[in-house]
């Protein structure tokens, strides 16, 4: 039998590489195309035609669900969902089998070379079935359960309580996966928590949606007044206005509509150095974005008795915040995206 053209349809350049590399060494399996969106993938098809294709879940512009049912309805053939660990639990499998893919696979963001191995042979065999038409909806369910079930986070702090302290993370779009990792790991009684995202408006809301029906805390947009209280995440997204803490008990959120900051808004040094002035305590984390927006704000928390880290950001997208930090030689410690939730709750916990 010749081996299985699959496409690879994901916005992000290094979940691209990263499957790619997967699915090419493989046994039996051809990576034919790839794409970063819908409009791309529909027109790349057409040239590529691939037997299976593998999309993922969160694309800016059209939904992978909503491409995945364009798809069955004007070329029917073998979708793979890749989904992210902050959508388990989120309903995203069993709405992509509903709407005709054939399997849910989770993105592995951190392997062992052992756990690489097993996903190269993995996904792989899965692709292979997919196109012969031997993978079974009810075999594809047990397998999806199986999976989200080892990778749902366990979590290590059912006793957690917040000492009060304030966690600001600011990222761009790539880093806005592995904040909300963070957030799926948070105890109900999380410590009150801010994330600024610079990105667009969809697939930040996108985000928050799926993050909410898995989390246990309460995740919504930042508004003016927002109360930062524990069990409380916001998220702050929008670019027509900056966002700044105002001290009190607890502290809220105020929304400030002025000019950019160094071409931003809503700006993470504005946001931080407000914390700072606030003499509020507080732990600040960078995660992977565009520019050096934050990495001032950093040293100005460090300054007034604050904490601060920085995520290490997968292959392929911009480390610049984090090469900012560094250059400013900030005691920052640095950690990977499935240690931040542990880091953040042992610094901010109570006692």
């Amino acid at each position: 039998m010749p081996d299985t053209r699959v496409m690879v349809v994901d916005d992000s350049a290094a979940m691209r590489a990263l499957f790619c590399g997967i699915l090419e060494n493989a046994k039996g399996v051809d990576v034919c195309g790839v794409a970063s969106n819908a409009d791309e993938a529909r027109s790349k098809m057409a040239e590529c035609h691939p037997d299976v294709l593998t999309l993922d879940v969160e694309m800016p512009g059209m939904s992978g669900l909503d491409f995945l049912s364009e798809i069955m309805e004007e070329r029917p053939m073998p979708v793979i969902m890749l989904s992210s660990v902050a959508q388990v639990g989120s309903g995203v499998a069993a709405k992509a089998m509903e709407r005709g893919a054939v399997h849910c696979f989770p993105k592995p963001l951190h392997s062992t070379p052992e756990e690489f191995d097993a996903t190269v042979a993995k996904l792989g065999d899965i692709v292979r079935r997919a196109h012969s038409g031997e993978l079974g909806q009810e075999e594809a369910k047990s397998e999806i359960a199986a999976a989200e079930a080892a990778a749902a986070p366990a979590s290590k702090h059912t006793d957690y309580v917040s000492d009060g302290s304030l966690v600001v993370i600011a990222c761009g779009q790539a880093g806005l996966e592995p904040a909300m990792q963070m957030i799926a790991a948070y105890p109900a009684a999380c410590p009150p928590t801010i994330i600024l995202v610079d990105a667009d408006r969809e697939p930040v809301e996108n985000a928050i949606a799926n993050a909410s029906a898995a989390a246990t805390c309460t995740i919504a947009e930042a508004k003016d007044g927002t109360l930062l209280s524990p069990g409380t995440v916001a998220v702050a997204f929008d670019r027509m206005n900056h966002v700044i803490v105002e001290a009190g008990s607890p502290p809220r959120l105020r929304v400030a509509a002025r000019d950019p900051v160094g071409g931003i808004r809503p700006c993470a040094d504005l946001l931080l150095g407000s914390i700072a002035r606030a003499k509020l305590p507080a732990t600040g984390g960078l995660l992977s974005g565009s520019g050096a927006d934050g990495a001032k704000g950093l040293q100005i928390l460090l300054q007034t008795g604050g904490k601060a880290f920085v995520g290490t950001p997968a292959e392929g997208t911009p480390r610049d915040r984090i090469s900012a930090v560094q250059a400013l030689g900030v005691a920052a410690a640095e950690l990977a995206s499935d240690a931040l939730a542990d880091w953040v709750l042992e610094a901010t916990a109570k006692g």
